[in-house]
């Protein structure tokens, strides 16, 4: 862990809690100084009645009074693709937007993160931003964008609603990059718990798996300091805690409530320690090449990760034991270590997730193209794999069919 060596801990956002606090949001633009705002969200959350409660919040505010909603764009679709980026950056250049509102889950948000940096940037196509795959941008070089901006996620999973961080897909080269920049995350977020009591169970599942990568990455990296450990150990207790009841009843807002704050936590701890980050590597490469929603790449790829890579969490797997609630008696901290993945893979079983990408129907051949997909994936530079790793790996969590 590092104690005396340089570290930054950009904690931006404010964050409201709650129940019902989606009510606060043209207020909170008020206060930011909004005129017009855009609400950019997803098809799916407008089926599912979501898009209209964030949205009507605005015909109740007096005229005159607070900002308007200037207009809703919905196509985003999965994985932040560069495209919906710079289509929502055009929709937002067309009505006079002066300010963002982001409802949904990773992708809406990180596509709002996209349009941000576009507006600031003066760029009509993101990609540009960001041509190697990953831009990381520092204070003082990084300045504020005085863009008002609010998230609010609708899943407990990526908490992109506070991080410093935009994962955009690039279409053309089948890669998820990169931007980090401490000025791209929101201004205010809202956690309201009602939005998400309706998140079918495998989605609450895997994007809550996503969230405890995030925290048991961070627990592990070499970066790790005692403020990021502090967020990564309790969101992997209230995740350990919360996600089954989440999953068996969605409509539990205590349970979910405590996951949104399990996810903000734990992409927390995950911003500020970023260094080795395997389980991600893997997660971006396969989420890319085969469309797999990353929260489920993830939850397929962590316990295999351990097991694979035992020295990266061996350091701490009495304080992950713990966390985990399980009984540490002993100080084998191997024993501690395969005890955790036992519980992780106890808690795929119990929440439904699958084992493997057998659903995926990836080929042999699929599989060799990925050990180079992981090796290029930006997320690979702190933390290069071996190929024959990589393989060994690929081939635990893609059943290859017996001729």
């Amino acid at each position: 862990m590092l104690t005396t060596t340089m570290s930054s801990y950009w904690l931006r956002t404010a964050i409201q809690s709650g129940s019902n606090t989606r009510a606060l949001v043209p207020d909170l633009f008020r206060g930011l100084g909004a005129k017009r705002v855009v609400l950019f969200s997803d098809r799916g959350l407008e089926k599912a009645g979501i898009v209209e409660k964030v949205a009507q919040i605005f015909s109740l505010t007096p005229h005159g009074t607070g900002p308007e909603l200037a207009g809703i764009f919905l196509d985003i679709t999965q994985d932040a693709e560069s495209s919906c980026v710079n289509a929502a950056a055009r929709y937002a250049r067309e009505v006079g937007a002066d300010a963002l509102l982001a409802v949904g889950g990773g992708s809406v948000l990180d596509t709002v993160k996209g349009v941000k940096y576009s507006l600031f940037k003066g760029l009509t196509d993101i990609k540009e931003a960001i041509p190697g795959g990953f831009v990381m941008e520092s204070f003082p070089q990084a300045q504020y964008i005085p863009i008002p901006h609010i998230s609010i996620p609708t899943t407990a999973g990526t908490g992109s609603e506070v991080s410093p961080i935009a994962v955009i897909y690039n279409e053309e080269i089948k890669m998820k990059t990169n931007i980090i920049n401490p000025f791209i995350s929101a201004d205010m977020a809202i956690l309201d718990p009602d939005l998400t009591t309706g998140l079918p169970p495998l989605i609450t599942a895997f994007t809550g798996m996503d969230a405890l990568t995030h925290a048991i990455e961070a627990l592990a990296s070499p970066n790790a300091t005692s403020l990021t450990d502090s967020y990564a150990l309790h969101a992997i207790r209230l995740i350990e805690k919360n996600l089954p009841l989440a999953v068996s009843d969605g409509a539990n807002v205590e349970a979910r409530m405590e996951m949104l704050h399990a996810s903000l936590m734990g992409i927390t701890a995950f911003s500020f320690a970023l260094n080795a980050i395997p389980v991600h590597n893997l997660a971006h490469a396969y989420g890319a090449m085969f469309r797999i929603p990353h929260g489920l790449a993830n939850a397929v790829f962590l316990p295999v990760v351990m097991e694979y890579i035992p020295d990266l969490y061996l350091p701490k797997a009495k304080q992950l034991a713990d966390a985990l609630d399980i009984k540490v008696d002993i100080d084998d901290q191997r024993a501690l270590l395969a005890k955790a993945v036992d519980k992780i893979r106890a808690l795929q079983v119990k929440t439904g997730l699958p084992a493997d990408f057998s659903q995926y129907n990836i080929s042999e051949e699929d599989l060799q193209k990925a050990t180079g997909a992981v090796a290029s994936d930006p997320a690979a530079v702190s933390f290069p794999m071996p190929a024959q790793l990589i393989e060994a790996i690929g081939q635990r969590v893609v059943p290859v069919p017996v001729k």
